[in-house]
């Protein structure tokens, strides 16, 4: 999967910062990302990848789901939990590339990982 925005992301930041607040992610996350429960998006550490593919099935399957489909984890971060499926919250596929558009607004992708999308 790729993400229509992935060239311009923060051209839907914001709107992806609306439906990031309104599917509950900031309960875990933090409003602006920083962290709480779950891990904060906007640190150098991605447990599993920032590629947009990886990104995708994380928030939809949740870490559970993403390990039944061989996925490991690149990095370590302190968390009380795992990632829950947010596939049933997050009302479609373009919310969810917006939301993850948000998260690159806040902690850009890695450049070299694009060019294995």
């Amino acid at each position: 999967m790729k993400s229509p925005y992935r060239d311009n992301y923060e051209s839907v930041a914001e709107e992806g910062h609306k439906k990031f607040m309104a599917a509950g992610c900031n309960g875990c996350h933090g409003g602006t990302g920083g962290g709480g429960m779950g891990p904060p998006l906007s640190n150098e550490v991605w447990i599993y990848g920032n590629d947009g593919d990886t990104l995708f099935r994380l928030i939809a399957l949740g870490s559970d789901g993403l390990k039944e489909q061989g996925y490991v984890r690149k990095g370590s971060e302190n968390v009380v939990g795992p990632m829950p499926p947010h596939g049933g919250i997050v009302k479609s596929n373009d919310d969810m590339w917006k939301i993850i558009a948000w998260i690159w607004s806040i902690n850009p992708p890695d450049k070299k990982a694009a060019s294995a999308q």
